[in-house]
């Protein structure tokens, strides 16, 4: 059952499992475009040994509120930010799945955030505040490694027939924003709006609609050398929606990065192949109870 957390005046549902030890080391869960925390379960599962898991459901996923209007992924780096100062986590592994993965893509490179999320804990001389934080008091997030499952991030690379498809796309929604136009024909360009975009834009409220457009549009390339964390790739082999071109892109151009491949898998690849998963995440984490760069 969900628990409830107050960030930003908006309520989060969030859950937490595996170990209960107060200095227990932290992994926290960021979910993929409109789903529930709860689908991540088996991942917190393969962990729950090794560390305390936190899973919650961003801002207009799952159980949480939606935003007040639509947010660009700077917006939801913010937010978590604030989601880990309110849960009292100061040290963590970070796993995200698709768009939770373009979230920490943005977080951990983006020269914004250089000073609030760190990959080892200032010693006592170094500088621990947050330099321009908006409150300025709140001490670095420490990150010392990541897991990105079939993570987005890369702008899709569009073919002829797409491009043309997409002017056609333009040159009709401006036709049939004509009021007359629309007065004539209503259930003609009601049917054909309903069939424009993506099933995740179609099923998505108007603020969602707006959020996703933000974030599909932002091409977070930029980010990839700025990350310092140690980095997991896992990819889906035959992953449509986030295609292995990313994920080479990804591997090539953070430092601190190695590629696991899912054969015959999707863009959900730890439901499609939870064995192989499984082995490549214990492989990475196996060492990690022990590890120092991973205590609170």
């Amino acid at each position: 059952m969900s628990e409830y957390v107050r960030v930003d005046e908006l309520n989060i549902a969030y859950g937490v499992s595996g170990l209960k030890e107060a200095d227990a080391p932290v992994a926290v869960l960021l979910q993929g475009w409109g789903t529930c925390y709860g689908l991540y379960d088996p991942v917190a599962a393969l962990i729950g040994d090794r560390f305390k898991v936190v899973q919650f459901d961003l801002p207009g996923f799952g159980a949480s509120e939606e935003p007040k209007e639509p947010w660009s992924v700077e917006d939801y780096a913010d937010f978590f930010l604030d989601f880990l100062h309110a849960m009292k986590i100061d040290e963590c592994m970070l796993i995200g799945h698709s768009y939770g993965g373009r979230i920490i893509l943005k977080l951990t490179g983006d020269p914004k955030y250089a000073g609030k999320i760190v990959t080892q804990r200032p010693d006592a001389r170094g500088t621990v505040g947050r330099e321009g934080d908006r409150d300025g008091m709140e001490s670095p997030i420490v990150v010392p490694r990541l897991i990105l499952i079939d993570s987005a991030g890369i702008p899709p690379v569009r073919t002829p027939e797409q491009k043309r498809r997409q002017l056609s796309y333009k040159m009709l929604r401006k036709v049939f924003a004509n009021k007359v136009i629309y007065w004539l024909f209503p259930e003609i360009i009601d049917d054909w709006r309903s069939r424009q975009g993506s099933e995740d834009y179609r099923r998505a409220s108007e603020i969602m609609k707006g959020t996703l457009v933000k974030s599909v549009n932002e091409d977070l390339t930029y980010c990839l050398p700025g990350i310092r964390q140690d980095t997991l790739l896992i990819w889906g082999e035959n992953d449509t929606a986030t295609p292995m071109r990313d994920a080479h892109v990804m591997e090539e151009k953070i430092p601190n990065s190695g590629l696991a491949v899912i054969p015959g898998t999707g863009h959900f690849s730890f439901a499609e192949n939870p064995a192989l998963f499984a082995q490549i995440m214990n492989a990475f984490v196996k060492d990690k109870r022990n590890d120092p760069g991973c205590s609170r």
